[in-house]
């Protein structure tokens, strides 16, 4: 005979079982366990296209009550860098934990393979039992993986979605402060747009000042959109459980900030909220009202909200945790890309400590502001760069939209708009010494990409991640192309016979950065243009269409006119996508763009190309954009 307790006992078990084989019949989901309902819960508000320019930054003109009052209970971060001034690298950097340009994805809308073993960081808060939403744009330069990071992502999402006491991550993002909204007409403007203080890079007029203002006005409604979501929060009883970051995800929407590679493009608004329950998990500076000079990046931010959730960030993660169980040293710097923007070629890498800003760009011969299609729909933007055509800038105005020296330093406490460089003068070698350093040790730290041209990264990549390039040393030696790469790019002139030498390499690399050293570096001097332009001519049917493209815009600026109706002529060919890849296309139709008026042959020619990959979605678009942008400044659409 059984005794009471056995049969209490026989009792709860039957009726356990009874319990369970009947939830599992109606299909009631499982209660989450208590161990993973008190993990913390964390918030993302991000809110697109500003810098730093709200109340709790100091901005005189700023007016965001909301923010102000939610920084004066949290910790403000004052330098804050985006690591690339555009969205998609941007994010990119953000949701795999490695910057963009380690994988060859720092190119405005690429499509690349992640690297083997590399998640999306929210997979591994999904495994430790997080629901994950995304509210909701994505725009990530990765192919979408089999299987998505997030539970849900849409303009649905929310943590409300989830099941009782399962932690949440969860990311908001505002539109409204994005570029496109700078320019939507008719706006009544709430700031009076003859009293905004505008930058001195700017010239003042009213369409820089009609801009700036709407720009601000749009950050004050933004503001409201954070006491709503900060509010919710209170509603739902989490706040107490919650870690609540605020962010701007690049520059602002204008002109020099977003796009650019300084700290204008870079700096952002960051505000970091732990509760008092959750303490154990802030950083060591971390108080109610207080600021911090932390160095924090974007690349920073997947091994950060790993580290609040307890798990220790994978060894492939580049950043460091801020926050969390796995905080780690503070960095001495930060780091910046800036490639491919939109439709236009460009490269340059970014260095900033708590003072300095050092720009390193590898196509001098172009300017910050190229013409890129999106950004001139804003007034500011068209008639800035009218102006400047018509001679009508001073000196600081100007800057933006001329050539620009292969390295530029700033001092962010004395110059913050960055208009004097400094990197040629005697006073700061040793600065300049010691960012060069670091960008050449970051460079291969890192494993930095993007000295590797588009088009040829493009071809390596269609069936595998471009990470593995670093395991080819034989066709990316990246040494020796980092080494050519700063012959061609400072002081070319002086490493001209290098230069020569390096266009006659078998490595595809190699090749690309001497043509690009005799494009930048050659000068009047009758023997080296004639160098220059025989090299050239040895290059213009190379079997990299990449190096021949460099190759034919040295022809077409200094040959015979025989030579530059041929270049073109080779140049339209290649902006074929019957005959190139869509990057080739881009490359070629830059270089056509930025000569004279084609011939009408050629014009006619071009009406007649495809616009249309098969093979790349993202960026094709840009073919259609120079295409058209080159007929329209000629008759040849006619």
């Amino acid at each position: 005979m059984q005794s009471p307790i056995c049969f209490r006992t026989s009792l709860l078990f039957t009726f356990l079982l009874l319990l369970t084989s009947t939830s599992l019949l109606l299909g009631t989901e499982k209660p989450i366990e208590r161990s993973i309902a008190d993990q913390p819960n964390i918030l993302w508000l991000s809110t697109e296209d500003i810098g730093p320019h709200v109340g709790c930054y100091g901005d005189p003109d700023a007016t965001t009550p909301n923010i102000d009052a939610f920084a004066g209970k949290s910790l403000t971060y004052d330098i804050v860098w985006s690591n690339y001034p555009v969205c998609a690298p941007a994010r990119t950097t953000i949701i795999g934990g490695m910057y963009a340009s380690s994988n060859a994805a720092g190119n405005m809308r690429s499509e690349v393979i992640m690297p083997k073993g590399v998640e999306m960081f929210p997979h591994f808060l999904r495994e430790k039992g997080y629901y994950c939403t995304n509210r909701s744009k994505e725009d990530y330069n990765y192919f979408p993986p089999k299987n998505m990071p997030w539970d849900e992502s849409s303009k649905k999402a929310h943590y409300r979605n989830r099941k009782e006491g399962q932690p949440f991550f969860a990311v908001f993002n505002y539109t409204g402060t994005h570029e496109s909204k700078i320019r939507n007409r008719p706006h009544e403007n709430v700031i009076d747009p003859a009293k905004v203080t505008i930058p001195k890079y700017y010239p003042d007029i009213p369409e820089v000042r009609e801009d700036w203002a709407q720009y601000l006005d749009n950050i004050t409604v933004m503001d409201r959109w954070v006491k709503k979501h900060l509010d919710d929060l209170e509603k739902s009883g989490e706040a107490d459980n919650t870690i609540v970051i605020f962010f701007g995800d690049h520059g602002g929407g204008l002109p020099r900030h977003k796009r650019y590679a300084g700290d204008s493009g870079l700096r952002v608004p960051f505000i970091v909220h732990v509760p008092e329950k959750l303490k154990e998990l802030a950083s060591v500076e971390y108080g109610p009202g207080k600021r911090t000079n932390h160095l924090v990046g974007f690349i920073d931010l997947a091994p950060t909200v790993l580290s609040i959730a307890g798990i220790e960030p994978p060894k492939y993660m580049q950043g460091h945790a801020f926050l969390g169980k796995h905080q780690s040293e503070t960095p001495k710097y930060l780091y910046a890309s800036r490639d491919r923007m939109d439709e236009r070629l460009d490269l340059s890498r970014s260095i900033r400590d708590e003072r300095f800003v050092y720009i390193r760009n590898y196509m001098p011969h172009l300017p910050h502001g190229q013409h890129i299609e999106y950004q001139q729909r804003s007034n500011s933007t068209s008639v800035w760069n009218r102006m400047f055509k018509e001679g009508k800038l001073n000196e600081v105005q100007s800057q933006f939209w001329s050539p620009r020296p292969p390295e530029e330093l700033y001092d962010l406490v004395n110059d913050p708009e960055e208009t004097v460089n400094l990197a040629g003068d005697p006073e700061f070698v040793e600065q300049l010494s010691r960012f060069r350093q670091e960008h050449q040790d970051s460079y291969h730290r890192f494993g930095d990409l993007g000295l590797i041209p588009e088009p040829i990264a493009y071809e390596f990549g269609k069936d595998k991640s471009r990470r593995l390039m670093l395991d080819d040393a034989e066709q990316f030696p990246l040494d020796e192309i980092f080494d050519i790469a700063q012959k061609a790019t400072i002081d070319p002139s002086s490493n001209f016979d290098a230069l020569v030498e390096a266009t006659k390499s078998s490595n595809a690399c190699i090749r690309y950065w001497g043509a690009m050293g005799l494009l930048v570096g050659v000068e009047s001097e009758s023997t080296k243009v004639e160098k220059a332009i025989n090299n050239s001519l040895n290059l213009m049917n190379d079997k990299s269409d990449a190096v021949a493209i460099v190759a034919l815009e040295v022809i077409a600026n200094h040959g015979t006119d025989d030579q530059r109706l041929k270049a073109k002529e080779r140049l339209c060919g290649l902006a074929n996508l019957e005959n190139s890849n869509v990057f080739a296309s881009i490359a070629a139709l830059n270089v056509i763009d930025r000569l004279d008026n084609l011939p009408t042959h050629l014009g006619k020619s071009l009406v007649e190309i495809p616009v249309k990959s098969k093979d790349v979605q993202r960026g094709s678009g840009y073919v259609l954009t120079l295409k058209d942008k080159i007929l329209d400044n000629g008759s040849q659409k006619k």
